[in-house]
């Protein structure tokens, strides 16, 4: 085998999103009715939703169903019980894009940190799909909006490692169904101005046509812990981000990002086009900044954004999906920001 065939590729790519379609005026409107009476401040904040840069979302659960309580337990089964859906939708069209089947697949690596699933997504996959059962399965939780990259890292460490396998890669985020209802905190106010419902899947191999995933790498700020992630509350999962992340990314991302690529032995210049998760319009901004991009520059994040919110971990690969579809040949940098404080990046070569 020469080098490239033992190199893991991405064989195909493909999304999915659930059946409600929502506008930001609507969830605005919601927002006034649901924090409007209740915050003295909300007229402050409200801004929030017209400066996001997003003009549709999608949701698993009517818009409606946000404007009353829900407890924990109920919002996790339909966590379950949509996630395994959608993961089966992604996955159907990302094999049918390979001319694959389920019986071609040796590994499961399933990424999600919206909801609780024990067994894990991926265990429930099998049973719904009837998979091998001697399917490798490694779940993914905790990673938040970084997983899309870090969990694609480690499928392909795992082709790389069984370059005769084929893995599925899997992402799914819920993120609608983690508002609590009761929650009056900025936090959640700009969550509900921010996040949505979304899949992906792709085939990972070393057999195979498709872009060769090179290299990947992480960074994990010190004394970061509190500026994302989640606050384990009696109610459910409590959103926690800072207002610091865009400043971090101004600051930092490029000197990580030269560190990674210096370390593949390239440059900014040789980046045909930076594939980055969209958090937001001011993470955005805060990556064309600190990568010296022109303004518009990360023209997919962006449009994936307007059309589809902050999905969290899957976001990326819409991105990723978007960007294939006429792709630039070169080198391609994927990026995204999770808890941890930590990035996630991962190399690509089209050819």
């Amino acid at each position: 085998m020469t080098d490239k065939e033992q190199m893991p590729k991405i064989i195909s790519v493909a999304t999915a999103v659930p059946k409600y379609k929502i506008s930001q005026d609507d969830i605005e409107k919601a927002a006034v009715r649901v924090f409007g009476a209740s915050m003295g401040d909300f007229s402050r904040l409200a801004p929030v939703y017209a400066n996001a840069a997003i003009k549709t979302r999608y949701s698993c659960v009517p818009l409606e169903w946000y404007e009353r309580p829900c407890p924990f337990s109920e919002r996790n089964r339909l966590y379950q019980e949509n996630a395994v859906n959608l993961l089966t939708e992604a996955g159907e069209k990302a094999l049918a894009l390979a001319h694959l089947s389920f019986d071609d697949i040796d590994g499961l690596v399933v990424v999600s940190s919206s909801g609780i699933a024990t067994p894990s997504l991926d265990a429930l996959l099998m049973e719904k799909l009837k998979l091998k059962r001697n399917m490798e399965r490694l779940p993914i939780f905790g990673l938040g909006c970084a997983g899309g990259v870090i969990g694609l890292a480690r499928t392909a460490q795992l082709a790389q490692g069984a370059p005769d396998k084929r893995y599925l890669y899997m992402v799914v985020e819920l993120c609608g169904l983690d508002f609590i209802f009761s929650d009056r905190t900025k936090s959640n106010i700009i969550a509900t101005a921010l996040f949505a419902d979304g899949a992906s899947a792709a085939v990972i191999s070393c057999k195979g046509n498709g872009p060769v995933i090179t290299g990947w790498s992480e960074h994990t700020w010190p004394d970061s812990l509190n500026v994302m992630g989640w606050d384990v509350t009696d109610e459910g999962l409590r959103v926690i981000f800072s207002r610091d992340i865009p400043t971090i990314v101004r600051k930092d991302m490029g000197r990580v990002v030269d560190s990674f690529l210096a370390s593949q032995k390239l440059e900014r210049k040789d980046i045909a086009e930076f594939l980055c998760h969209p958090g937001g319009a001011k993470v955005v901004d805060a990556i064309e900044t600190a990568l010296d991009l022109p303004s518009g520059h990360l023209r997919h994040a962006r449009d994936i954004l307007r059309d589809y919110g902050n999905m969290s971990a899957a976001t990326v690969m819409f991105v990723l999906e978007a960007a294939l579809r006429s792709p630039r040949a070169g080198n391609h940098l994927l990026s995204a920001f999770g808890p941890g404080f930590t990035a996630g990046l991962l190399l690509l070569q089209v050819t």
